[in-house]
């Protein structure tokens, strides 16, 4: 089969398109053939070396397809040929022909594409819990959404609306500001030429914010501290603009008594039926025409190094997928 493979960490010409043996089902296992990977932030990382990862490795850790052979496990617990699933949490998606765990798939339905699957599965899955769980949002509150025209900003945005909050969101450019702007929220600052701190002091007064969601990282994350409310939660969970640097918690308590949290999507699926649960919520929320998930850039698979180049960029909108 094809695949991209990486033997060393580095930016992303080190991603290489390559031949390899096909993975073979394991006892518990799935083998599908993939029809779209999902990109994520967290394959740059695992490229940069900022996440570690044996080498040489296969990236992409999410993706959608067609069930190709199966495990007695897996047969077991359901899954049979023929059979549409999506995942996330599986190294190796940067593939033709992926080996999925089955605790880590779940069925796709009719009414959902096998690209929208693909879509959702890491991203609108973080978004869920971080509105549901993390800080569960209803009328009232007031959220910030950094990044809010990106793969998770778009859902975030949609999502926290539908629970009845108040949404200031950021953008890099006029056309993404436009594109937030469609999706409901309320304010929407260019943050690239505007200051945002500034902006949401003047349109909502000081540390007015419940709580900031906040995929950028580095860049925003100390002028966002200083909007939030006595009590107020940082929900930090992307370094697009890089790590965040270590903070002491004495200062938490002089801005207020704040709560900071870095959240990742696997301790919000660690139990299957969770899983089954946030996966079967967006699904439903897709198929229904209730949720807007737009696949901004569609690449064949052996550009996987474009691919990364134009999201380091942040010159993407939406969903970025690669194509076997």
């Amino acid at each position: 089969m094809h695949a991209i493979r990486m033997t060393t960490t580095g930016g992303p010409e080190v991603l290489e398109w390559c031949e390899l043996d096909p993975p073979q089902a394991g006892p518990d296992d799935l083998l599908v053939r993939v029809h779209a990977a999902g990109l994520n932030f967290i394959d740059t990382y695992h490229r940069s070396g900022l996440y570690p990862v044996p080498l040489p490795y296969v990236p992409g850790v999410e993706g959608a397809g067609e069930v190709v052979a199966v495990g007695p496990g897996a047969a077991a617990a359901g899954f049979g040929t023929g059979q549409r699933v999506a995942w996330t949490a599986v190294p190796g998606s940067y593939a033709e022909t992926v080996r999925v765990p089955a605790r880590n798939a779940v069925p796709v339905p009719d009414a959902v594409s096998s690209e929208l699957a693909a879509a959702v599965m890491l991203q609108g899955m973080t978004a869920h819990f971080l509105v549901t769980d993390t800080f569960p949002l209803g009328p009232g509150h007031r959220c910030l959404v950094h990044a809010a025209a990106g793969g998770v900003g778009r859902i975030l945005v949609q999502l926290a609306k539908q629970r009845g909050a108040e949404v200031v969101a950021t953008a890099g450019s006029p056309a993404k500001a436009d594109a937030v702007r469609a999706l409901g929220a309320d304010h929407v600052i260019d943050y690239r030429a505007r200051d945002f701190a500034a902006d949401v002091e003047a349109l909502l007064g000081p540390k007015a914010i419940d709580v900031v969601y906040d995929g950028v990282g580095r860049a925003v994350f100390e002028a966002s501290l200083g909007l939030l409310r006595r009590r107020g939660m940082m929900a930090t969970f992307g370094n697009a603009s890089g790590a965040v640097d270590p903070i002491a918690p004495l200062r938490l308590m002089q801005l207020g008594s704040l709560f900071l949290t870095r959240p990742t999507l696997a301790d919000y699926i660690a139990d299957r039926a969770d899983l089954l649960r946030r996966s079967g919520e967006l699904f439903d929320l897709l198929g229904s025409g209730r949720l807007d998930v737009e696949i901004g850039l569609r690449l064949p698979l052996a550009e996987a190094a474009e691919a990364h180049r134009r999201l380091e960029s942040r010159s993407t909108t939406g969903k970025v997928l690669l194509l076997p």
